[in-house]
Parts: structure tokens; C-alpha cells; sequence
């Protein structure tokens, strides 16, 4: 496209040409084309990324949309959604848009109502049917599907990196994240609602566009703070390594140091230990009787009488005779 500056423009002194063909028109006619092929090119980078999750999950086509429009990529693209996202910002805090949204609404049937029984009154013909169209707008099947194909795609996004920056896929992420959170808690106290959404707004344009103009200096820093925390991991990975040495030499001396006396107190009290116990018992030799000298009888055998020598011969005994008993009863 030719510059702005080798064009000539004639002179004639009316105000109309100089307004519709003066240099200040022609530069916004090219800064607006400049502003439409760059929002052509935002829309047309919603594309899945080739890159993928720490789990191996594929991303969604947002994530190269908010990354091409959060970079600044395509500026004037950036620049315009920045500007209406403030502007409705504003507008939503200090215009009433629900109520002009109701009198719009009024208004319009009132005015429908009215022509519509004119119409019937004076031409005996209503005038507001007439503009019927003979079948009614509806929305067609394949936008439903693609509209309800971009808010599941909305959703995994805010889902996917929600949940990557909850299991610090990225340390770095995750520490923003928390430092955001922590900011917006103590914010939410003394800053309304569109004030806190201002500064998240701003914040989420404008810190990548910080990030990109100093990407050396804050890489630099970034890797230098990783360093001097491995260094300090480390460093209290070694101490805590040598305390617990320590503490587990004390802890066998001690219990080296109970043992024994537990055996001594064992020892003392003469009680078999357990190992003790379930050893096999050692032979136990019997001691041999000790023979000791014949000494007298204290009784003698010629204290007691002999004993017969002859049988018993069994005597025969007489009985008295049976005595006749008289009968019980008489007969």
C-alpha cells in the first residue's frame, strides 16, 4: 500500500472534500482495514494446539486463541477487545443498562400495540401484521451445535488450566496463581466488585505485553531464583539428612545403652529370657547313690513268737434246732 505522504490531494477549498478525502480520513480508512485483517487472523487462529498436557491430554482451540490475543500477537485486535471489555465495565457500573433495556422494550410493544389498532380503526386493516413474515425466524440446528460446541470448549479450557495450575504443571503458573488469589482475597475487602474486575482485566492484557518487552531480563531472574532455591533445597536436604543420622545414632545408643541394663536387671533377678526359653534344655546328669555301712536292726526277729507250722482244722458247731412257728392267721 502506498504511504499516506506521496498522495496529493487537491485543493478546493470545500469542506467536504477535505473531510472525506483529506489525509486524517485517509489514515483511519487504512488503520481500520489494518484492524479488520487482524481480527480476521485472531478468529481464524482458533485452532487445537499441537502441544499437549503433562498427562498427554490435547488442549482446546482457546488455548491459541487466548494465547495469540494475550501476546499481542495482532495488536489493533488486542487493543479493540481491551477497550470494549472496559467499556462494558463502565458502562455496567455507572449506566442503568437493565432499565433501558425495559424501556426499550415497552416502547417498541407500546408502539407496535398502537399502529397496530390504528391501523384496524381507521384503514379496518392492521398495519403492524401486515410486516408479518409468512414463517417465523428460528435458530438454525447447526449454530445451536457450534454455539454449543464453543461454551464445551470454554469450559474444558477453564477446567484444563485450572486443573494444571493446581497440580503445578508449572511452578511458575502455580505461584502466579496463588499470588493473584492472595491479592484478589485482601482486594475483594476494599474494592467493588467492578474495580476488582478492572484490576484483573488489566493485569491479564498487560503483564504478558510487560513479559514479552523484558522476556531476557525477567527469563534471567526467573532462572536465577530457581537456582538459589535448588541451592537452598539442597542445602536443607543435607541438614535434615545429617540430623536424622544424628538422632538415629542417639536413638541406637540409647536403646544399646536400656538393653543392657534390662539384661543386668534380668541377670540380677535370675529370669530366664526369652532366648533362654526357647533354647533346648541341657542333660542333667544324675548323681550316683552313695552305699553306707550295714548297722543293726534296731528290732530283732527273736522279739516276736513263732508261727504255726500246722493247718487249722475247721470245728464243727452245733446249731439249735428250728423252733415251730405258729401260723398268723387261724383257719
Amino acid at each position: 500500500m502506498a504511504d499516506s505522504s506521496d498522495v496529493s490531494y487537491p485543493n478546493t477549498g470545500s469542506i467536504r472534500d477535505t473531510v472525506t478525502k483529506g489525509p486524517v480520513v485517509d489514515n483511519l480508512k487504512n488503520e481500520a482495514s489494518r484492524t479488520t485483517d487482524e481480527l480476521r487472523d485472531l478468529k481464524n487462529s482458533r485452532v487445537t494446539p499441537s502441544t499437549t498436557t503433562a498427562a498427554g491430554q490435547p488442549l482446546t482451540h482457546y488455548h491459541s486463541l487466548l494465547y495469540s490475543l494475550l501476546s499481542w500477537e495482532q495488536p489493533r485486535a488486542t487493543a479493540v477487545s481491551y477497550a470494549s471489555i472496559v467499556g462494558f465495565i463502565f458502562a455496567a457500573r455507572y449506566l442503568p443498562l437493565l432499565r433501558w433495556a425495559f424501556k426499550f422494550l415497552y416502547m417498541s410493544l407500546g408502539l407496535t400495540a398502537a399502529v397496530e389498532l390504528t391501523g384496524q380503526l381507521v384503514l379496518k386493516q392492521g398495519i403492524a401484521s401486515s410486516f408479518r413474515p409468512r414463517r417465523y425466524y428460528t435458530i438454525p440446528k447447526e449454530t445451536v451445535e457450534a454455539v454449543l460446541e464453543d461454551i464445551e470448549q470454554l469450559g474444558d479450557f477453564f477446567l484444563i488450566e485450572f486443573q494444571r495450575i493446581l497440580f503445578a504443571e508449572n511452578v511458575i503458573h502455580t505461584i502466579a496463581a496463588f499470588v493473584a488469589a492472595f491479592t484478589g482475597y485482601w482486594l475483594i475487602r476494599f474494592v467493588p466488585l467492578w474495580g476488582l474486575a478492572l484490576i484483573a482485566l488489566n493485569v491479564a492484557y498487560f503483564a504478558p505485553l510487560v513479559y514479552i518487552s523484558n522476556r531476557e531480563i525477567i527469563d534471567e531472574q526467573i532462572s536465577n531464583a530457581q537456582s538459589i532455591i535448588s541451592s537452598q533445597t539442597n542445602q536443607l536436604k543435607d541438614l535434615a539428612g545429617e540430623h536424622t543420622s544424628h538422632a538415629t545414632g542417639l536413638m541406637k545408643q540409647y536403646v544399646g545403652d536400656y538393653s543392657s541394663k534390662a539384661q543386668e536387671y534380668i541377670g540380677h533377678h535370675k529370669t530366664a529370657s526369652p532366648e533362654m526359653t526357647k533354647a533346648a534344655p541341657a542333660p542333667v546328669k544324675v548323681p550316683e547313690p552313695i552305699s553306707e555301712p550295714a548297722s543293726e536292726p534296731l528290732i530283732n526277729k527273736q522279739d516276736f513268737p513263732e508261727a504255726p507250722s500246722a493247718e487249722p482244722i475247721a470245728q464243727a458247731v452245733e446249731q439249735p434246732a428250728a423252733t415251730e412257728r405258729e401260723p398268723l392267721l387261724a383257719v
